[in-house]
């Protein structure tokens, strides 16, 4: 691997002392799944449950955004080195991996710590305490997630293999921080990787699991086209750039139906457009940008050429010019087979049959595409609602989520390794 070591290190109690600086409370949460073991695991999180949330709380109320996740990541790397691992920070300086146990075979579970660009709205004790940035997309909760993992099973007298873990940064952004783990090696001899992704629509205890496309790819079209301008009296004597904008905004998505398998879920939706100022004049140029996103990871990559084909038939006639920018984001998620079966036993194991749930395949984005490049894995929703309070969906101001979750998530990575690893 070509990750570096930290510059910087937490003890463990230099980071209890930070937590205490923070004015973060501990509280105690319950355990959904408590007395399901292994012994070690039940034993851990009866010992750590509180402090799980402190980690939560803290991070929730220190939010960094991409690539600027310096002081989460050393806070997770002291914590890490507190029970003697040896974390290996990425070379840009945010996100780590770990690798703990021996052997052979590795698994690998993954995290992701980067915030949003968003003001928090919650009105919480610990609310964000950074102008303009927010854990609005519950990456606090993965990243304490997989820390309260790491502990646990550092905390077992023996484990089957090797678990790495990868802390990533900068999934907010394309095309996604998942490329600077592999471009350090973060996945090199790993058999499989699996990951979980706060919910809000599902209830605490329950784990969503799909098989196939989870995630859709996420490309960002910009659109810009030019024309000679002039007098809207005499269209005939220019090229009518407005008029040719509107042949673009509802001709492209109707023929992208037609040249695409529609099993697919490829959809192109148009966030913004501008051309003109005067109701007289035919503009010299305009700007159109949206989002064109699809399920399938063969038609994701024939779509930049086949746009830009489509374009060019669209404008022909109209004598407009333009130059399309077309900036590809991540793959789809698509979920092995395999791997699901296995993620599904460890959800069993971690919680009970009843926690088992579907769940439909998103067209958002998610980089954890790219690990599924090179090695098979599954990608799994938790379940973050309480049942009782209104339902606060993912990237809005007002999120938050039922802490017990926090535990729900620890079992079910911890035993989806073991099963991974069986």
């Amino acid at each position: 691997m070509t990750v570096v070591d930290s510059r910087t290190d937490l003890s463990r109690e230099e980071s209890d002392v930070l937590l205490s600086r923070q004015g973060v409370s501990i509280a105690p949460v319950d355990d959904p799944g408590e007395g399901r073991g292994p012994s070690w695991l039940d034993d851990w999180l009866t010992a750590n449950a509180a402090e799980v949330v402190a980690w939560r709380r803290h991070l929730h109320a220190n939010p960094e955004l991409s690539r600027k996740e310096f002081a989460t990541t050393e806070l997770v790397a002291g914590l890490l080195r507190s029970v003697g691992l040896k974390p290996r920070i990425l070379p840009g300086g945010t996100g780590l991996v770990c690798d703990i146990g021996s052997g052979p075979r590795c698994v690998a579970l993954r995290a992701d710590m980067d915030a949003l660009p968003l003001r928090e709205n919650t009105g919480l004790p610990f609310s964000s305490t950074v102008d303009g940035a927010s854990h609005a997309c519950g990456h606090d909760a993965h990243t304490t997630v997989l820390l309260g993992t790491a502990l646990a099973l550092a905390s077992a007298t023996e484990l089957p293999g090797r678990v790495r873990l990868i802390f990533q940064p900068a999934e907010e952004v394309m095309p996604g921080g998942a490329l600077d783990v592999l471009a350090a090696g973060g996945l090199d001899g790993v058999e499989r990787i699996f990951g979980l992704h706060c919910d809000p629509r599902l209830e605490v205890g329950r784990i969503g699991t799909r098989v196939g496309a989870i995630t859709s790819a996420s490309d960002l079209l910009e659109l810009r086209l030019t024309s000679p301008g002039g007098h809207t009296s005499r269209p005939h004597l220019t090229a009518d750039l407005v008029n040719a904008l509107g042949t673009v905004i509802t001709g492209l998505p109707s023929l992208l139906s037609r040249r695409v398998d529609p099993r697919s879920g490829t959809v192109l939706v148009w966030g913004a457009v501008h051309a003109g100022e005067a109701a007289n004049a035919v503009p010299q140029d305009g700007v159109l940008r949206g989002t064109l996103r699809t399920g399938d990871r063969e038609i994701w990559a024939e779509l930049e050429p086949l746009v830009k084909e489509l374009v060019g038939a669209l404008l022909a006639p109209t004598g407009v010019g333009f130059d399309l920018h077309h900036r590809r984001g991540v793959p789809p998620v698509v979920n092995d087979r395999d791997s699901t079966m296995i993620m599904r036993a460890g959800i069993e194991a971690a919680l009970g049959e009843d926690a088992l749930a579907g769940t439909e395949q998103s067209s958002g984005g998610e980089d954890f595409g790219w690990y599924l490049e090179h090695a098979p894995g599954s990608f799994a929703r938790l379940g973050v609602w309480d049942g009782v309070g209104k339902q606060r969906d993912l990237h809005q101001p007002t999120f938050d989520l039922d802490e017990r979750a926090l535990l729900v998530g620890v079992r079910v990575m911890v035993h989806t390794a073991l099963a991974a690893l069986a």
